[in-house]
């Protein structure tokens, strides 16, 4: 029976099994909410700040320093899906090879070799996700030169928006003043420099003599 079953085990398979289920519960619910949209903004384990609120990484100032970070994740090995996954499969395969009767020492490698896999796995996996996502968004770029209004006033030392032709559909792009002066709602401006994929530079067409 179940219970004789379990009575037989050793003590180490049976905490190994007490802590398979637990970190399954964590990756069965980091996978739905994952496919539901939900898991976007996994957190992170290394120096990095997934809220894009942290330091800036020696990036110059009129540089988007959430681009910077965004950048910079785009392939983590490290971060809390990978780690629920590690200690997922290290403790099933743990349990199982103890239940075999197979030696702690050898069954920890094992499951430790297990677990390393499946974080490469769930990092590729996640990593050809953002990839798929990131081909159908609009590129940002194609907006350099193009003429737009200021949707959000604009600050003369922060951001604002301006609303403009983005890949042939107007868009609204958060931008800067590239000149510094505050540039107020409704100002007609032209997208001088593009940094990053989520800010532009813009100036005021009579600066430009236009």
């Amino acid at each position: 029976t179940m219970n004789e079953w379990w009575s037989d085990l050793p003590g180490i398979s049976r905490n190994f099994f007490g802590m398979a289920v637990f970190f399954s519960v964590f990756f069965i619910w980091q996978i739905i909410a994952a496919f539901l949209g939900m898991g976007g903004d996994d957190a992170d384990v290394g120096g990095f700040d997934a809220d894009g609120d942290g330091g800036d990484f020696g990036a110059p100032d009129d540089v988007d320093h959430h681009d910077v970070i965004e950048s910079s994740q785009a392939f983590r090995i490290v971060s809390l899906r990978s780690i629920i996954t590690f200690f997922t499969l290290f403790s099933w395969m743990g349990a199982l090879y103890t239940a075999k009767g197979m030696a702690v020492g050898v069954a920890l490698s094992l499951a430790a070799l297990w677990g390393l896999v499946g974080m490469f796995v769930v990092a590729f996996i996640f990593y050809g996700m953002n990839k798929l996502t990131e081909t159908g968004t609009k590129d940002v770029a194609t907006c350099k030169g193009s003429v737009g209004t200021v949707y959000l006033d604009i600050p003369a030392d922060g951001f604002g928006e301006v609303k403009t032709v983005v890949s042939n559909a107007v868009e609204h792009v958060r931008a800067k003043s590239i000149t510094g002066e505050p540039l107020p709602a409704g100002t007609e401006v032209r997208i001088e420099q593009v940094i990053g994929q989520t800010l532009v530079g813009v100036v005021k067409l009579t600066n430009k003599g236009e």
